[in-house]
């Protein structure tokens, strides 16, 4: 890092210190829902694995029959006020990240103010046991029951600095008041992570690609051999994404990559290719193009030990209640 950078670095950590701090104490108002608050986060900046985590857990919640909401940001969408998603709603409305969640089928609220996108959902479903935030990590405003931050495994927490000196929103130290860590993938950076707090392992598992349009039956990597394929993506760590095609044997011809969140035109995608390849977050923003070449590739998260038991177990034993 640059002398340059150290200065900025510097009053950045010092403003979310004190932001911190400034909740912690009282200085600033928290706010509690009558329900318990799981926070799913992060402290890097760019994508580090949440949303399939997200998924995972709300279709396990699901199986287990419990009621479970979704609050969001909503990032890339257009809504300030707390909105329901329903299977009207567009990326462009609400954002990409919630589309996807909302195809769980667990109601999906988002909203710039997560107090009270938590307030909107339990009013439309009272019958809600606890709430999944997604994202807000450092939106102190809503109180939590348990923080759970997922790192990048590959990624670790790059140089170690803040912003605008690396890619943390908070210093490493922020770890060890987390409830859970969820490490995605396997770590090759020498991550060092506070031995009190309860960690768990995601790994991504790619099922068969999927025809947009719906029109033609599933494929794997093999059946694009030979065909002009290009690969496109508007998230937060594509790399990540072109490089899993390539280890499942996909031979790309080019790749394409956007700023998360994007949202696409048509003249995004490229004329010239064979099939274009994106992933499940990308082909909700893609759902009013119509282009017949295009392919989905889904991911799936499997997480050892089990988070979602382990949520469970937390939840019942701070509230003293069963959840159900």
């Amino acid at each position: 890092m640059t002398a340059l950078l150290a200065l900025p670095e510097g009053l950045f950590a010092l403003l979310a210190a004190l932001r911190r701090t400034a909740y912690r104490l009282g200085w600033c108002r928290t706010n509690r829902l009558p329900v318990p608050v799981v926070v799913i986060g992060n402290i890097n900046v760019g994508g580090v694995g949440k949303t399939p985590l997200t998924l995972a857990l709300l279709q396990d919640f699901a199986r287990l029959g419990v009621p479970v909401g979704v609050i969001s940001r909503g990032y890339g969408g257009a809504h300030c006020q707390p909105t329901l998603v329903t299977p009207h709603s567009t990326a462009a409305e609400v954002g990409d990240e919630p589309l996807l969640l909302a195809a769980s089928g667990a109601p999906v609220v988002v909203g710039r103010d997560r107090v009270a996108a938590g307030r909107h959902l339990l009013a439309l479903y009272p019958q809600t046991s606890f709430i999944l935030s997604d994202d807000g990590l450092q939106h102190y405003a809503l109180a939590r029951t348990l923080e759970i931050v997922v790192l990048d495994g590959a990624r670790g927490v790059g140089n170690g600095h803040l912003l605008p000196g690396g890619p943390l929103r908070e210093p490493v130290s922020r770890l060890a008041a987390a409830d859970a860590l969820v490490i995605n993938g396997e770590s090759h950076t020498g991550l060092r992570l506070p031995a009190t707090v309860p960690q768990f392992r995601q790994r991504l598992q790619a099922g068969d690609f999927v025809h947009a349009a719906g029109g033609l039956p599933p494929r794997c990597a093999a059946d694009f051999a030979g065909l002009r394929v290009v690969a496109v993506a508007g998230i937060g760590h594509p790399e990540r994404f072109f490089r899993t095609l390539r280890e499942l044997g996909v031979e790309l011809a080019a790749t394409h990559a956007f700023p998360d969140h994007h949202q696409f035109v048509a003249a995004d995608l490229p004329q010239d290719a064979d099939a274009v390849i994106v992933t499940a977050k990308d082909a909700v923003k893609l759902q009013c193009i119509n282009h017949a070449r295009l392919w989905v590739l889904p991911v799936s998260a499997r997480l050892e030990p089990d988070l979602s038991a382990w949520i469970l177990s937390q939840l019942e034993r701070k509230n003293g209640r069963k959840i159900s």
